[in-house]
């Protein structure tokens, strides 16, 4: 392996070390345990998550047509041509996770074709496309039952399935167990964007690129990769819309997620046990807080890791797998010589997977281009690493990195394909503002403070910045420091990104910026993983202090869990008094509640650390094994997130949801069953506010009324244009646009069709811009009694009143 430096000799020792749930040489000639009990993992995940889908009003048959899907039009054709890209196997496993994040990729391009072609009525058999040529062909066909796996234990396996399981839970608590598949009552919630997001999958059904639904006709430059993956979902699965968005694509796509992490994890570092504690570093560690509840207001650093994001924002949950396997694959083309990319020897260390081979640069191409526009800010970060680990290779081995070259290559072109074709160089209002998401933390509009406490202030924003997000890649540190720098390609590859992505929160000014951070924490999560593990090796901790240490992350887990919960607005009242901030007057008053809790607990740290020093000198045990339980205690830091969210889901709702009525639901469902695809809507609908209706008179300053797009899965002339590509640019990228239509005569063309109706204005809507019914949502204006004169009323149910033009 190309490295930047001579391994030390106690790193050489470590590595030919036993470790902890790996597979030693050979072990594919031994027999095993009965297939049963291998797949029982896998089988109990899966079993539990239906379960708890049943449970959650899903119909079963949905669940299994769901299933045939997975199986049929994604892992079956990725596994495939997986196996014919990678050199060696390796596990089954990794087969499967690497194939279903292949099968999103072929999924894509299969989309594009299909839809672009009209032929959406052929996409159950898509498959075909890969699997007759692996049935027909000779030399593909060994790829069906490939030879030489190496078994996982049980024991990595239980530890990966219970992760899923966790997530599986966690998603029942906080959504699943609290929100219907359809809103059915007046008063029902849902979380705002969740309409919008339904609205671009029922366009994708339709359209190659998409457009925007609530606009009809209006170019949409943006990440939507995602919505592709809900109709190809539609379109082969035959399942509604509104049940793979709000049932089940969240938990299917978190568990590959944390699936390929698992299988990344162990090829990257070599140790078996690294893939399920790297998982958790990445979907069930959150961010470092002190407050409870912690509802969207009092978020300080923009969107968090979990905290239900997994539905607020769709594209965040499709990129994840795709990136963490993008990462794994960059990674693999990393561990190389310096032997103008020569192929190490493979074997190398205890559970090291053998190398790719030479497809690892089309996985590379598949997963970066489909990851660019799966979420905008997922290449970026992976960009940055892979320059710093070529940077490094130059400079140390004074040669033309030409591996890294080509990597930055793919990576670059697939990044400028992204923007120049999907975005249309669209910046939503993002712009390069230096600190602009930080700096109202220590704005000083009136100059009282003196020019140290202002430093202090500064200070203090960013210890709280990396205390948020950063604590649990904290495992890094030893890592980094053990090997005085000298790290391999990969490990400056992990380290580049993991430090660029809360660089571009810092940098690039808008709410949307915080999606770099979340994009850099599984390449940290990685990282800190990797720095965790050989900790824990060089202690070399007996059955009793590994069982001891388990009791502790526990207790400790489970002590600063009750303890946010029960006192954090008492704890928050005496910081705040202590600071001399009763009337939260400052400018940094949400962020000392946070500080003040880390400063007690690194206190605690240094008191146990001069603690646990005294006690080595009587007890030897204790010696050189400070360090782990140190560092067990920071990585457990942001466990009570998880908890919290789930406390906090119960008690009360989604502080961003909003009223949905279930009488809008039903007259938009009876359009999408008497309706063709490609018919327009108008409607008099255009401001949803977030406890319902406006008061009669109420001036409208929330135009994201998305509804009738959604549940009707038809575009609309005008409805909610606050996401629109040309609005969203004039909001600065933080919020979403609340001005006015920007084709004021079109508009009022729409309004008068409702108000003020007359034959030729219906005439024009219907022969010009193919409008087949007319919506009137009276909550936002009773519409003209001349209407039912020029047009048929044909659904009317007190609140809505459908008019079809002909």
């Amino acid at each position: 392996m190309g490295t930047t430096g001579s391994a030390t000799p106690e790193r050489t020792d470590l590595r030919a070390r036993p470790l902890s749930g790996s597979s030693p040489s050979g072990t594919t000639d031994r027999p095993g345990p009965h297939a049963f009990w291998r797949f029982l993992p896998a089988a109990a995940a899966y079993l539990l998550l239906v379960c708890l889908l049943l449970a959650s009003d899903t119909p079963i048959g949905d669940i299994a047509r769901y299933t045939f899907y997975v199986l049929w039009g994604v892992v079956l054709p990725g596994t495939l041509v997986f196996r014919a890209l990678r050199r060696r196997p390796h596990s089954l496993v990794e087969d499967l996770a690497f194939g279903a994040v292949t099968g999103l990729a072929l999924e894509l391009v299969a989309w594009a074709v299909l839809v672009g072609t009209g032929a959406q009525a052929f996409a159950l058999a898509w498959p075909l496309a890969v699997v007759v040529p692996f049935a027909a062909v000779p030399g593909l066909r060994r790829h069906w039952r490939p030879r030489g796996y190496t078994r996982p234990s049980l024991g990595w396996s239980w530890s990966v399935s219970g992760t899923v399981m966790l997530s599986s839970v966690y998603f029942h608590q906080v959504f699943l167990s609290l929100y219907p598949v359809l809103p059915d009552k007046e008063g029902s919630r849902l979380f705002g964007d969740m309409p919008y997001m339904l609205s671009l999958a029922a366009n994708a059904k339709q359209n190659v690129p998409l457009t925007l639904p609530q606009a009809s006709g209006e170019p949409l430059y943006y990440h939507w990769f995602t919505f592709a993956h809900m109709a190809m979902t539609d379109l082969v699965g035959h399942l509604d819309l509104a049940v793979i968005e709000s049932r089940l694509m969240v938990p299917a796509l978190a568990a590959l997620g944390m699936v390929i992490t698992a299988v990344v994890a162990r090829r990257l570092i070599g140790r078996a046990w690294a893939g399920p504690l790297a998982a958790l570093l990445v979907f069930a560690v959150a961010e470092f807080t002190a407050a409870y509840p912690n509802p969207v207001p009092t978020w300080t650093f923009g969107a968090p890791a979990v905290r239900l994001m997994s539905w607020s924002s769709l594209s965040q949950t499709y990129s994840q797998p795709l990136l963490i396997a993008l990462m794994g694959v960059v990674g693999e083309a990393l561990r190389r010589s310096r032997r103008d990319g020569e192929a190490v020897t493979d074997g190398e260390g205890g559970d090291r997977a053998p190398l790719f081979g030479r497809g690892v640069y089309v996985l590379v191409a598949m997963f970066a281009l489909a990851s660019t526009a799966a979420k905008a800010s997922t290449l970026p970060v992976t960009l940055a690493g892979l320059a710093l680990a070529g940077l490094v290779l130059l400079i140390t081995t004074r040669r033309v990195p030409w591996h890294v070259v080509g990597l930055g290559a793919i990576l670059g072109g697939a990044q400028l394909f992204a923007t120049a074709v999907i975005f249309n160089f669209e910046s939503y209002g993002l712009e390069i503002i230096p600190f602009g998401n930080v700096r109202s933390y220590w704005t000083d509009a009136g100059g009282l403070r003196s020019p140290a406490f202002q430093v202090l202030v500064v200070v203090g924003t960013m210890v709280a910045f990396v205390l948020n997000h950063q604590l649990k890649l904290l495992g890094a540190i030893p890592l980094i420091s053990k090997r005085r720098f000298r790290l391999e390609p990969v490990q400056w590859f992990l380290l580049g990104a993991s430090v660029a992505g809360p660089c571009a929160y810092l940098v690039v000014n808008g709410y949307n910026s915080s999606y770099f951070t979340l994009a850099a924490l599984p390449f940290g999560a990685v990282l800190s993983a990797w720095g965790f593990c050989e900790t824990f090796e060089r202690a070399a901790l007996g059955t009793r202090a590994k069982a001891a240490l388990a009791l502790g992350v526990v207790a400790f887990s489970a002590l600063l869990t009750f303890g946010i919960y029960r006192y954090s607005g008492r704890w928050s009242a005496y910081v705040l008094r202590l600071a001399g901030d009763e009337r939260h007057a400052a400018t940094y008053s949400a962020l000392l509640p946070a500080l003040g809790l880390a400063a007690v607990l690194a206190l605690a740290a240094l008191v146990g650390a001069v603690l646990w020093r005294l006690g080595g000198r009587v007890w030897p045990a204790l010696r050189g094994r400070g360090g782990i339980v140190l560092l067990t205690a920071a990585l457990t830091a942001g466990t009570p997130g998880l908890f919290h969210d789930v406390l906090q889901s119960r008690q009360e709702l989604w502080s961003y949801s909003w009223v949905m009525p279930g009488s809008q639901v039903q007259a938009a469902r009876w359009i999408r069953a008497h309706s063709e695809p490609s018919d327009v809507l108008a409607t008099n609908s255009h401001c949803w506010e977030l406890e319902g209706p406006l008061p009669a008179g109420a001036t409208c300053d929330n135009v994201r009324s998305q509804w009738l797009s959604a549940y009707s899965e038809r575009s609309v002339l005008i409805e909610g244009w606050a996401y629109a590509p040309r609005a969203m640019a004039l909001s600065g990228g933080s919020a979403a646009y609340n001005g006015p239509f920007w084709d004021q005569e079109l508009f009022r063309l729409n309004e008068d069709a409702v108000y003020r109706p007359t034959a030729e204005i219906l005439n024009r809507l219907h022969d010009r811009h193919h409008v087949r019914y007319v919506v009137a949502h009276r909550p936002s204006g009773a519409e003209s009694p001349l209407l039912a004169d020029l047009a048929k009323k044909v659904y009317d149910n007190g609140r809505m009143a459908v008019y079809e033009l002909s």
